[in-house]
């Protein structure tokens, strides 16, 4: 398993204020607002749910489903939303199930999203990011209704908005030198390699997700669309330059 810790920034000429922000208000909406992922309630009132989406209403009360691990069935509380539920395909972009989640999520966002905002600038980039989080919920929500997936299991996390991220990371700066974690030791490789090998990660192990078993409570799906959706979108956000002929060389 390869874990990034940190890629090459010196050619970066903007301080990536709207990254740091994105990264501030995860931390405090998971500290303050879901008490540690402990207030479950306001969670999943906030979260994605496909069932909501679809029929366009807003569902309240205990909710029966089946848990995609233990396959057993268990219950969970919808509080009553004061606001269009097609508003919770944003909000879920801010809320974590918990720390190994937040943690994962928020380190990617720390090391990919500063180079796409330095390319895009401060606005395009909080566009993309947004475009890209909710093109990837609406992914998992109808892939949830197509392979006969439970409805009502809510789904929430950075994760569609940072595959994005990663999909136009790959295309802008393919041959840029990511510092990943491997067995025993640090080694650096270029990001088309640290980033593929990512999305086929995420192919092999959403594929049961997809087949019809939910991953192991992993939105698989919103993964794959968000990093597409980066692939496709990010030439229209990002600032029309070359990449630095000395960062190929660098590597290579």
């Amino acid at each position: 398993m390869l874990l990034p810790l940190g890629d090459d920034n010196r050619d970066r000429r903007l301080t990536p204020v709207v990254n740091y922000l994105l990264i501030a208000i995860n931390i405090l909406v998971f500290i303050f607002l879901q008490n540690y992922a402990q207030d479950e309630t306001f969670t999943y009132t906030y979260s994605t749910v496909p069932a909501e989406i679809l029929r366009g209403v807003d569902i309240s009360g205990q909710i029966p489903f089946t848990n995609p691990i233990t396959k057993d069935i268990e219950y969970i509380t919808l509080g009553a939303s004061t606001m269009p539920v097609y508003f919770t395909l944003i909000t879920s972009m801010f809320m974590h199930g918990g720390i190994a989640h937040i943690a994962g999520n928020m380190l990617f966002l720390w090391i990919f999203g500063d180079n796409l905002e330095d390319r895009m600038g401060h606005f395009k980039y909080l566009v993309f990011y947004l475009l890209c989080g909710v093109l990837a919920s609406l992914t998992h929500v109808f892939s949830t209704a197509y392979f006969g997936q439970s409805l009502f299991v809510p789904s929430l996390g950075a994760s569609g908005a940072i595959s994005g991220v990663l999909g136009g990371y790959m295309i802008l700066h393919p041959s840029r030198r990511v510092h990943v974690w491997f067995l025993f030791g640090i080694i650096t490789l270029p990001a088309f390699l640290v980033v593929g090998l990512w999305f086929v990660f995420q192919i092999v192990n959403g594929m049961g997700a997809l087949g019809g078993e939910e991953g192991g409570g992993v939105a698989y799906a919103a993964h794959i669309g968000g990093f597409i959706f980066g692939l496709i979108l990010v030439k229209m956000f990002a600032k029309r330059s070359a990449e630095l002929p000395e960062e190929r060389k660098a590597f290579w």
